[in-house]
């Protein structure tokens, strides 16, 4: 399945954040990415030099153009430019939802779907680098799309914009709260359901100026989740993962705020399905087999006690060297689960013999088993842990 994600927001001439993140986030989740482009700013990492609103009836048009064709599968709304066009923009948003054409062309390809569309609201206000991009009336009007969504992102300056928690909460499906503002090296962001169920997540802060874009790329990435059928939970811990691991590949670009590296998201989130990007191979001198995979042109950035190594490939998969004895002198295929005791249910039930699931105290979630040919195989969940551990070696040796 490829999900079909209508993004509506600004331009960002930098790169770095909006239309631009969008595209690159959905795309590399494995997403059809649509725009809907409501502003043209001329940005870069260190500010906005200018914004150029775009005219009401052609961001409705551009949405129409989408829908009438193409179908979408969920939405993400960032950037809105003006109160006009968020009226818009919730005008079309309510007709598309609730299926009712109006007139005889409008025809949506998914008119026959059996659920709602998911709407993820990013109300964006003010960029990374401080400058307004939402006036008073068009935050007034914001109310409208609240309305619609299945869940509101702000960040903390954002809620209390908005009137706070209470006041959110009283008109959204969902709020995650966004917990990058607050002080600290512990993140932490809350999702509130409709019901008040709380789900949290915590995390250590990465240490980097590379910010750009952080809030346009989790939303996106929460609604390519959502369009391909995830629950929301699951939804945004993946796009989580997904903002974590491009901050971690910041190409460092710019004298400011900078992009981060989506383009470098590869075989670390939930595509839908097992991803095998991990082989661990034996090592009999562990020196010998170091420096030759690194002569290879590997990437080492795991190296522990003389026993066990990991290197990483350009395109993402990595490749452990471990002593003989600890893996019984076999090579072992590790295949990565976006939800681990799901994936090791179905084998079960499958009637292929898993062992029982081990936590691994390097972070990893493990569960062996072999295949008929007797290959020892490994379900597994890593996440972060797999390219970016806290010991990853910063200048390898």
């Amino acid at each position: 399945m490829t999900p079909r994600i209508l993004i509506i927001a600004g331009s960002d001439s930098g790169g770095g954040a909006g239309i631009q993140a969008d595209i690159k986030t959905v795309t590399m989740l494995g997403g059809h990415a649509m725009t809907a482009v409501t502003a043209i700013t001329a940005q870069n990492t260190l500010g906005v030099q200018a914004v150029h609103p775009v005219p009401t009836d052609m961001v409705v048009a551009q949405m129409r153009s989408c829908i009438d064709d193409i179908g979408v599968d969920a939405v993400k709304i960032g950037m809105i430019g003006s109160a006009e066009t968020a009226d818009a923009v919730a005008e079309v948003l309510e007709r598309m939802c609730s299926r009712e054409g109006g007139n005889p062309d409008w025809a949506p390809a998914f008119a026959g779907t059996h659920r709602p569309v998911p709407i993820v609201f990013d109300p964006v206000m003010v960029a990374t680098s401080g400058a307004i991009l939402a006036d008073s009336a068009t935050i007034a009007a914001f109310d409208r799309l609240m309305r619609l969504a299945t869940v509101v992102t702000p960040n903390l300056p954002e809620l209390e914009a908005l009137g706070g928690e209470a006041a959110v909460r009283a008109t959204v499906a969902a709020l995650l709260v966004k917990g990058g503002h607050r002080d600290g090296n512990l993140l932490t962001d809350r999702l509130i359901e409709a019901d008040g169920r709380e789900h949290r997540w915590e995390d250590a802060r990465i240490a980097t100026t590379s910010t750009h874009g952080t809030g346009c790329t989790l939303a996106s990435a929460i609604a390519e989740g959502l369009g391909r059928g995830m629950a929301l939970p699951d939804a945004i811990a993946r796009a989580r993962l997904f903002v974590r691991i491009a901050l971690h590949e910041a190409p460092g670009l710019g004298g400011g705020h900078g992009p981060m590296g989506h383009q470098c998201v590869r075989l670390d989130c939930d595509l839908g399905g097992i991803m095998a990007n991990q082989v661990t191979l034996p090592a009999i001198d562990h020196a010998a087999s170091f420096a030759f995979y690194r002569a290879l042109g590997l990437t080492p950035i795991v190296d522990s006690d003389g026993r066990y190594a990991r290197f990483e490939s350009a395109g993402g998969t990595t490749l452990s060297i471990e002593a003989t004895d600890e893996i019984d002198g076999r090579s072992v295929i590790f295949l990565e689960c976006g939800d681990f005791d799901a994936a090791v249910s179905a084998a079960r039930a499958a009637g292929i013999a898993v062992a029982d699931p081990v936590d691994q105290t390097w972070g990893w979630r493990e569960a062996r088993l072999v295949d008929p040919a007797g290959n020892a195989l490994c379900l597994y969940q890593a996440g972060e842990n797999r390219r970016f551990p806290p010991w990853r070696l910063a200048c390898p040796d």
